[in-house]
């Protein structure tokens, strides 16, 4: 009896031993993951910063496009973004990290297409959507992963410490922008071949991080009723989105005649504050909730659209409108940090780990739809009624989403 109890006392001793040898193993590999796609993230900071500085002005430079052909234009613009709960879903078998490296590898094949091969504009059309598709592919991915390399407690600190390393490389990559085509005035295919490089870093980064699938990884795309309150949040945001990504920056060019230093300056500025904030709204998440965070955004956003609408038309003068809505468009970027918000909040009530990748990618789509539509009735707006009722519906869309969010309720809180 002896011998049988030491026997067992000593054989659950190197039993622990081997559990302990091997979370110490998970915990360091996950640790190493998480840098990986800290640094990837890093690389994505100096791509999206090239393109948010360039894109509009190269539109406008290159092909001379009315404020009606940019609002049309996004609708191919944006229909990856409705395509990208199918793509994804093809993919699935692959597991995000994967699928992961691959968007980077077909936006970086997009953006130097966008450089390089739009001779015309059904050309830079193509390469446009080519590298839309990428930059599509990755969103629900992005999200999933950096959950994935969290804990239960912290996964807003996470995501904002892996935006916090973005942002700080797009902060970098505005200045050095800002500067360059204000002394050097370099080509539009020189920084598109700078963006796809770093796009192709960020792949092979995420291709060294170890493959996660999930066990049910049959689910490729689904619709379920536990989820309903995550699909409005991101149909209003796909509303509220394109509103500010296709009219924000026109107004600024078209109204103000502001060109790409401009841009690349308001870029530096937002990354500037991005590096503080975005880590401050993932603390944020985890100390006060998903629910307080998006009603929050709601109520800001309700600001900014005014500002938008009434900056001109307050007598200030042209240099202070101007000031104004550079001032809106700054706190609009900021507020996309509330994203991480809706990714966690359904992390938290999915019924199944395994329903998360799949359902980001189907809100993705779901906002897409609206993406598509917006656009096209706001040229009209902006065509008939000017600009400013164009902001006017946005604060309208802003309220509704803060009715909405008096419904987040997470069985923890």
């Amino acid at each position: 009896m002896y011998f049988s109890n030491k026997y067992k006392m000593s054989s659950a001793r190197h039993i622990g031993e081997v559990v302990i040898l091997f979370d110490c193993g998970g915990l360091k590999l996950k640790k190493r993951d998480l840098l990986l796609f800290i640094i990837a993230s890093a690389f994505l900071g100096v791509s999206q910063s090239i393109d948010s500085s360039v894109f509009n002005n190269f539109l406008h430079d290159t092909f001379n496009i009315t404020v009606s052909q940019r609002t049309l234009l996004e609708f191919p613009r944006e229909l990856p973004g409705f395509l990208v709960v199918f793509v994804s879903g093809a993919l699935l078998a692959l597991g995000d990290v994967r699928i992961a490296a691959v968007a980077n590898i077909l936006a970086a094949v997009g953006m130097m297409g966008l450089g390089y091969l739009s001779k015309d504009f059904g050309l830079m059309v193509v390469w446009m959507t080519v590298y839309s598709m990428g930059q599509h592919l990755f969103l629900p991915v992005s999200s999933s992963i950096g959950m994935n390399l969290a804990d239960k407690n912290n996964m807003g600190k996470i995501l904002g410490r892996i935006n916090g390393a973005n942002t700080a490389a797009f902060l970098l990559t505005s200045l050095g922008t800002a500067l360059i085509f204000r002394f050097v005035k370099i080509s539009y295919p020189i920084a598109y071949t700078v963006g796809a490089f770093s796009f192709l870093c960020s792949a092979l980064l995420i291709f060294n991080m170890t493959p996660h699938k999930e066990k049910n990884a049959g689910k490729r795309f689904f619709v379920k009723k536990e989820y309903t309150l995550f699909y409005w949040l991101s149909i209003l945001y796909g509303a509220r989105k394109q509103i500010f990504i296709t009219f924000g920056p026109w107004v600024l060019i078209k109204v103000f005649n502001q060109g790409v230093t401009t841009f690349a300056m308001l870029g530096f500025i937002i990354a500037g504050i991005g590096i503080f904030f975005k880590p401050y709204v993932g603390a944020l998440i985890d100390k006060r909730g998903e629910r307080f965070v998006l009603a929050s955004e709601a109520i800001l956003l309700i600001v900014v659209c005014m500002g938008y609408a009434l900056a001109g038309n307050l007598g200030l003068g042209i240099e202070n409108a101007l000031y104004i809505t550079a001032a809106c468009y700054i706190l609009d970027q900021l507020l996309t940090a509330a994203g991480m918000a809706r990714s966690t909040y359904l992390k938290k009530i999915a019924v199944e780990a395994s329903d998360v990748s799949p359902t980001l990618s189907m809100g993705i789509s779901m906002d897409h739809v609206v993406s598509m539509v917006v656009p096209w009735l706001g040229g009209l707006v902006w065509n008939v009624f000017g600009y400013e009722m164009v902001f006017v519906l946005g604060a309208l869309i802003a309220v509704t989403n803060l009715f909405i969010t008096r419904y987040i309720k997470i069985a923890e809180e």
